[in-house]
């Protein structure tokens, strides 16, 4: 017994260090200051709809809205499993938003392949569109990712990330919905 747990405890180290945890509270303190169902987010965001209006419902109404999985990583703060997302291996030319409510989050001219199992992006589309706090569950300190328009949890951010600003906005893919830019 004390073997399996043994090994449980060292694949669980392996996989917090493969994340790329947060080393230092210098590196939240610049992030943030660099930072100030799924059909129904794009889909229904109204042409020029100001995307600083906050978006607050019942979580009843989510429930609803979010698929199960989405409302569990969106609203329950879970995450999704590492390689399986939709957006993990995905280089089309275009913009995330948030599955909840619509807002640009990311532009993907900024995503790249961090190989950690997740979409990875350097920076967010617009200053303002994320929100970061302090994250310390799992006994672990990180920084989370929180849509700034309606407060769900779409990953965390780390820096370990292409230069030049150093970050990984290590996103789940069932966080984000992708329109493509429109041919030319």
């Amino acid at each position: 017994m004390k073997n399996v747990l043994s090994v449980f405890v060292m694949l669980l180290a392996f996989t917090i260090s493969s994340c790329g945890f947060e080393r230092s509270s210098e590196i939240n303190q610049e992030k943030d200051s660099l930072s100030t169902k799924s059909n129904i987010s794009i889909a229904k965001t109204k042409e020029g709809e100001n995307m600083d209006k906050p978006v607050i419902k019942p979580e009843e109404e989510w429930k609803k809205e979010l698929t199960p999985e989405q409302y569990k990583v969106l609203r329950e703060k879970g995450t999704e499993r590492a390689f399986t997302g939709k957006y993990d291996e995905f280089f089309e030319e275009g913009t995330y938003y948030c599955a909840a409510c619509g807002n640009p989050l990311f532009d993907s001219e900024t995503k790249f392949n961090s190989g950690c199992g997740w979409p990875s992006y350097s920076e967010v589309l617009k200053s303002g569109r994320v929100k970061l706090q302090v994250d310390k569950s799992y006994g672990m300190v990180r920084t989370e990712v929180l849509c700034a328009r309606c407060g769900s949890h779409l990953g965390h951010v780390f820096d370990d990330g292409p230069a030049p600003l150093g970050t990984r906005y290590c996103i789940n893919s069932v966080s984000l919905e992708f329109k493509a830019n429109e041919k030319k």
